[in-house]
């Protein structure tokens, strides 16, 4: 987060390791979590090159947004979509590993086996139900939907010796037109 101090709140906030600003609306030092009971224990506090401004080092005790955010700048969002793409990442890595070491009972096994015809197959009645979902506007199930034909499209990939990070390149490259 990003606040304003005066020297009286930079000296509350050495004093108490509890970062502590100048509400400049309230017209009062405040130390955040006073409410909330969500604080900033200072772990460490530097001055920038020109000595006007602080980087203050924190543990949060809780959200730092009163949002309920983790940050005030959307960096949760931010943080959570490359989370799902290292998942999808994760994810290739096992359909990878059941295609080189096929494993007992294995959903992914059984695909492979069946052959490219039949995933390719798969993977249309699963865009086919993701479509239904949405101009019927089922987003609870079409998530599911959409959970299946990612996953059986990564398995078609897999199949034809294609991986996902070619296809991010194809679309990496339109984008650039």
């Amino acid at each position: 987060m990003l606040g304003y101090m005066n020297q009286e709140a930079l000296d509350k906030t050495q004093q108490e390791k509890l970062v502590t600003f100048f509400s400049r609306s309230k017209n009062r030092l405040w130390t955040k979590g006073e409410t909330s009971g969500n604080t900033l224990e200072v772990i460490s506090i530097a001055e920038d090159c020109d000595a006007d401004a602080l980087l203050i080092k924190v543990k949060p005790n809780g959200p730092t947004c009163h949002t309920g955010s983790t940050s005030c700048f959307g960096e949760e969002a931010t943080a959570n979509r490359i989370k799902a793409f290292q998942f999808l990442a994760q994810l290739e890595s096992v359909i990878h590993e059941r295609k080189a070491n096929p494993a007992e009972g294995s959903y992914t096994n059984f695909l492979f086996e069946r052959g490219i015809n039949k995933i390719a197959q798969k993977v249309g009645e699963e865009a086919v139900e993701t479509v239904i979902d949405a101009v019927a506007g089922e987003l609870g199930t079409m998530k599911g939907e959409a959970a299946d034909l990612l996953y059986h499209l990564l398995v078609l990939l897999a199949a034809t010796g294609l991986e996902l990070k070619d296809v991010v390149a194809v679309l990496q490259e339109r984008h650039k037109k």
